[in-house]
């Protein structure tokens, strides 16, 4: 998949919870050849935050030629990051890493955490056909009401704020989504969600595809930060591992182990 670093320059930022912003980029070479579930890296003004950090992409404007991104404020990049205004300019390389192959009638999409927002694009893209569960912790949620646009959305959280307590698998049995018909899953969010997720589909039968989350380094399959375990040898590291930047971070459930 191609990539490139580009300079972008900042269209939008703005809060949508605490600790949680929204980000537009004017990136038309990147938005051109990018798809749900990729991710890319920006980079840090900060001369001694040498890393990029990576962020998964939440819609993506071809028309115009713009991304957004939405991410977590959780150290001193994303922290610098929420400080950007309208007019700044950031280095972004991408896109990054295999996204989402869009398939069956009657996808089901499921977002935990910060894993909700790569799973709007791809709301989008189902055009209306997909039914969506989010898991949020409590009641102070983002993105719902966008996500509602073009799916009909079930809500769980940790606290019984909204919607369902529990967790997502607890909303999708509460709420009886499948007796409307699944063919496919979608998933991103924290380990134990996916986790959870992979043995609800091998349960009932269903194909799933897993976006997994790590800490990544170099973004681009060097270094080795950011493996999982897969069910196969892997031809590149010889033992069973996958790297979520360059393998994934999209993987079947069936390729991977928890």
């Amino acid at each position: 998949m191609s990539k490139q670093k580009s300079l972008c320059s900042v269209r939008e930022s703005v809060q949508l919870a605490p600790a949680v912003y929204s980000l537009w980029l004017e990136a038309p070479d990147i938005v051109k050849h990018a798809l749900p579930g990729q991710f890319v890296s920006l980079y840090c003004q900060e001369k001694d935050r040498l890393l990029p950090r990576p962020i998964s992409i939440c819609e993506l404007d071809q028309e115009a030629g713009r991304l957004r991104l939405v991410y977590r404020v959780v150290g001193a990049g994303t922290e610098e990051f929420s400080r950007l205004v309208s007019g700044d300019q950031i280095e972004v390389l991408g896109p990054l890493g295999n996204g989402f192959k869009r398939e069956g009638e009657r996808p089901l999409l499921i977002g935990g955490g910060i894993g909700i927002p790569p799973m709007l694009e791809l709301a989008k893209q189902f055009g209306g056909s997909a039914a969506v569960v989010l898991g949020y912790r409590d009641s102070g949620m983002f993105l719902k009401d966008e996500f509602e646009t073009y799916a009909e959305v079930f809500i769980a959280t940790d606290d019984g704020s909204a919607g369902t307590r529990g967790t997502v698998i607890d909303a999708i049995t509460e709420q009886k989504i499948l007796e409307n018909g699944v063919d496919v899953i979608y998933s991103c969010g924290p380990t134990p969600m996916l986790r959870g997720v992979k043995d609800f589909a091998q349960e009932h039968d269903i194909k799933a595809y897993l976006s997994m989350e790590e800490r990544m380094a170099c973004g681009v399959g060097a270094c080795l930060a950011c493996v999982c375990q897969s069910a196969e040898i892997d031809d590149h590291s010889k033992v069973k591992n996958k790297r979520v930047c360059k393998d994934g971070p999209v993987f079947l459930s069936t390729e991977v182990e928890f």
